[in-house]
């Protein structure tokens, strides 16, 4: 009788000691800066080309006030396309790109800074649980549903974001959008389309994560808040007149709420509305020519473009990329 209480005990002490060892015995780098970086930012961390929207603001369920920019008529918008920013940045990456779309008539576009984000978030680089991005954004919905009941939404995102964006459709809200943009999407550090580190822009923590892991699925969720990924900006962005509003770590909630879950087949499978997956053929942190392998083998909703001489950041700066999101959103009759 003691063997059998003995047994189930010293399991339960090795689980959590692995879980405690893998955890505390590993860290993202504390200094992520390089001299030119893993990605290009000086498209997008430049003096933007079209003066950006002053910030408005939506309530969350928790009562935040979370900041978003809005470009186009929202209140006769036929379609509203909401845009989620990469990792690291904030909104303002999508002004050329949404300045470009809301100029056509066709399309609203609201671009919100992530909680966590931006110019002064409340803890950078931390959310409060791993699904509160997706209710985030489904707040952000119900209020612009308030504004425009009509519309059309699009949920849209760029490299993380578009991980986020397959997230919410194979999450309890997927069905609050009509259509998605997944541009360049992060699909999961194990996905096929992903290059190692993400082409050198993140520095992961493994046995951490693999700890953290542990412990969630046992209920433990005191010490997500721990960093467990470290972004390479270049030096020249963190000195520059942006720098202050660079993201350079995330914590395990925040990462693990900004990606699609561990089951990428079910969340892809989820995505059964219309969906356009645009990347750049030069993409230096993801295989652009393995996405529709990948991704088609869940779901046939999808329709795919490969934009030549395009790379991973410069895809949403492009007036060729922004042309065939256009043209997609609101085809020419």
């Amino acid at each position: 009788m003691k063997l059998f209480l003995i047994i189930p005990l010293a399991l339960a002490c090795l689980y959590l000691g692995l879980a405690t060892l893998l955890t505390l015995t590993d860290a993202p780098s504390q200094a992520p800066a390089t001299p030119s970086g893993g990605l290009d930012f000086a498209s997008i961390a430049d003096s933007p080309q079209h003066p950006l929207p002053e910030q408005q603001f939506y309530q969350a369920r928790d009562g935040a006030n979370l900041p978003f920019r809005s470009y186009g008529e929202l209140a006769n918008a036929p379609r509203i396309l909401v845009l989620v920013h990469g990792s690291g940045w904030h909104g303002a990456q999508f002004n050329t790109m949404a300045t470009a779309l809301a100029e056509t008539g066709k399309t609203a576009v609201i671009v919100p800074d992530l909680r966590g984000h931006g110019i002064e978030p409340e803890r950078r680089g931390d959310i409060d649980y791993i699904a509160q991005y997706e209710d985030d954004l489904a707040d952000l919905i119900a209020m612009l549903q308030t504004v425009q009941p009509d519309a059309e939404i699009v949920l849209g995102g760029h490299s993380s974001g578009g991980g986020l964006v397959v997230r919410f459709a194979g999450g309890t809200h997927g069905a609050l959008a009509d259509r998605f943009v997944l541009l360049a999407p992060f699909l999961g550090e194990n996905a096929t389309t992903s290059r190692p580190d993400s082409g050198g822009w993140a520095q992961v923590a493994i046995r951490r994560i693999i700890g953290l892991v542990l412990f969630n699925q046992i209920g433990i969720t005191a010490l997500n808040g721990l960093p467990v990924i470290s972004f390479a900006f270049p030096q020249a962005v963190l000195d520059g007149p942006q720098g202050h509003t660079a993201t350079t770590s995330y914590s395990y909630r925040l990462n693990t709420g900004y990606s699609p879950r561990r089951d990428l087949a079910a969340d892809l499978s989820a995505m059964q509305q219309p969906f356009l997956l645009l990347a750049g053929a030069n993409d230096e942190a993801f295989y652009a020519d393995a996405y529709q392998a990948l991704v088609s083998t869940y779901t046939s909703a999808g329709t795919y473009a490969i934009v030549p001489d395009l790379g991973h950041l410069d895809l949403v700066e492009s007036p060729k990329a922004t042309e065939i999101l256009a043209q997609w959103l609101a085809p020419d009759p």
